[in-house]
């Protein structure tokens, strides 16, 4: 982050001493900003209302234990959790403006810091896989070599049209339009895949106006390997998962139409187990 210009700093609504304790434990050497009473987390509109409803009347109703499972804790709840944020990440400007933010659907899935800085234009550390077509070259690499449940991560796919040549944006009908497809799998969660704007092509002959890629362009996919006990259970033991998946698109020139092609695609990610324990008492 620091070699991005970037800074880093977090805040919870957890006393002094507890953060002091818990950066001594772990080795944290950034600025972790105590906001007792969460005043600024309700500042910025992010209080976890499911978490208040801990303290409230409706505490022991059933039909608040899903909410809880999905936007405060797989484990046991309690009480003293009321007054946390809906986890998320912000990014801001020399002039503390925000320019971006980055917040999870659910509470036990985590955008990795890479991920973030992908998504936000930043590049990749990790080595990309460059594979070539008749019609394409893609550079394809993700956000994160190693990953942990819970971890949202993103694989972008850098995309080259050979000259002359191009491929259909989302909004062309009749042709086969880029985009990647993630082989079904239960540890995995994908997520709808992010696409670079396009171009209007006139293509004479045909009269007709079609969104299409013809320079190089990004496609981006977030993917989750998951975080539930289940999850979990199944990824005891293993050193490493991978995602499969294809490119598929047509190509075409100014007087042909190519074939529909899959390109198979694969990501190997070495796994991070999660850190456990609740943070020592001051």
């Amino acid at each position: 982050m620091k070699a991005k210009g970037l800074g880093l700093a977090t805040i919870s609504y957890d006393s002094q001493d507890i953060l002091a304790a818990f950066a001594k434990q772990r080795g944290i050497t950034f600025p972790m900003l105590s906001d007792v009473g969460s005043e600024t987390i309700k500042r910025y509109g992010i209080l976890n209302t499911v978490a208040m409803e801990l303290i409230g009347p409706h505490a022991k109703d059933a039909e608040l234990a899903d909410a809880i499972r999905t936007y405060v804790s797989v484990a046991a709840p309690n009480p003293r959790m009321a007054g946390i944020a809906f986890p998320g990440t912000f990014i801001l400007d020399r002039d503390g403006r925000v320019t971006s933010r980055f917040f999870e659907d659910f509470y036990i899935t985590r955008n990795t810091s890479s991920s973030i800085l992908m998504r936000a234009g930043a590049g990749s550390a990790v080595q990309g896989t460059k594979i070539s077509t008749a019609h394409l070259d893609v550079t394809t690499y993700p956000s994160d070599s190693a990953i942990a449940p819970g971890n949202r991560v993103t694989l972008a796919l850098d995309v080259t049209p050979h000259r002359g040549v191009h491929v259909y944006a989302p909004g062309a009908s009749n042709y086969r339009v880029i985009g990647v497809h993630i082989e079904s799998d239960p540890l995995f969660a994908v997520l709808p895949t992010e696409y670079a704007p396009s171009r209007i092509y006139f293509f004479k002959p045909l009269n007709e106006r079609v969104p299409v890629y013809d320079r190089k362009f990004v496609l981006r996919q977030d993917i989750t390997l998951e975080g539930t006990p289940q999850a979990q259970a199944a990824l005891r033991g293993k050193d490493s998962v991978t995602v499969r998946g294809v490119l598929d698109y047509q190509a075409c020139d100014d007087k042909v139409c190519f074939d529909p092609e899959s390109v198979p695609l694969s990501w190997t990610f070495s796994l991070r187990p999660l850190v456990r324990g609740n943070p020592p008492r001051p």
